[in-house]
């Protein structure tokens, strides 16, 4: 049998056809089966980016309730501080008192006047009119009050708000307390400011020495005062 060029050239196209055909249909399944697995893929993924979502939504309550408990947290510490502040101005203030009212004792900075009788006294004068009185003592006390002095004692006997001065004669009852002559009169306080105070021209020093009382003023770096006691004790 003689084949023929047409023969030849059908067998050809035959063949090729049936090349791009079964070609086609390989990268059909090939297509299909990556479709198949980004769709898989796609899926995964879309449960992972749902929990990435929903932790991160977790999150931001749990931010939010941890902004909020840390607001409160800062006001009980304020509140607190400001309780603290209270009680330690209560504290400071209720020490204030009892140091001024003389119910414990003291010691720090101060200074000491010594008021001593005028030690000559001209013939035909009043020796009265040359020894320390009562009022003497309480203008001393009285200057060194108004200018700060903390606490203050009068030859040991520790001195209140209520504490009464009353001249006997050449002595002095403080609170019932029997006193004589030097009188000293130690402050707790800021000895220059006190001192100042004590020295200005015409002040109570100059009033003193006009009324022939002799003045010393002296700068003490620590003073202990005892508490108040009453003549009863």
């Amino acid at each position: 049998m003689k084949v023929k060029g047409n023969h030849v050239i059908l067998s050809f196209v035959l063949i090729v056809t049936g090349f791009i055909i079964a070609l086609s249909y390989q990268f059909a399944n090939e297509s299909q089966n990556n479709n198949t697995i980004t769709e898989r893929q796609w899926k995964k993924e879309d449960e992972l980016r749902n929990q990435v979502l929903n932790q991160q939504a977790l999150n931001r309550n749990l931010q939010e309730e941890l902004r909020a408990i840390q607001t409160q947290v800062r006001e009980l510490e304020e509140e607190i501080a400001e309780h603290e502040t209270t009680y330690f101005n209560l504290v400071e203030d209720l020490e204030k008192l009892r140091m001024i009212s003389g119910q414990v004792k003291v010691s720090g900075p101060g200074l000491e006047v010594t008021l001593t009788d005028y030690s000559y006294v001209p013939h035909d004068e009043n020796p009265n009119n040359y020894i320390v009185h009562e009022q003497h003592i309480q203008k001393v006390v009285h200057e060194l009050l108004v200018t700060g002095a903390e606490a203050i004692a009068i030859n040991g006997h520790r001195i209140n708000h209520q504490s009464y001065i009353q001249c006997i004669g050449p002595v002095i009852r403080i609170d019932g307390n029997t006193s004589f002559a030097p009188f000293v009169i130690s402050a707790i306080g800021d000895s220059d400011k006190l001192e100042a105070a004590l020295n200005l021209v015409g002040g109570i020093k100059d009033q003193l020495v006009n009324d022939q009382i002799e003045v010393r003023i002296e700068k003490k770096e620590g003073i202990i005062l005892d508490p108040y006691l009453t003549e009863r004790g």
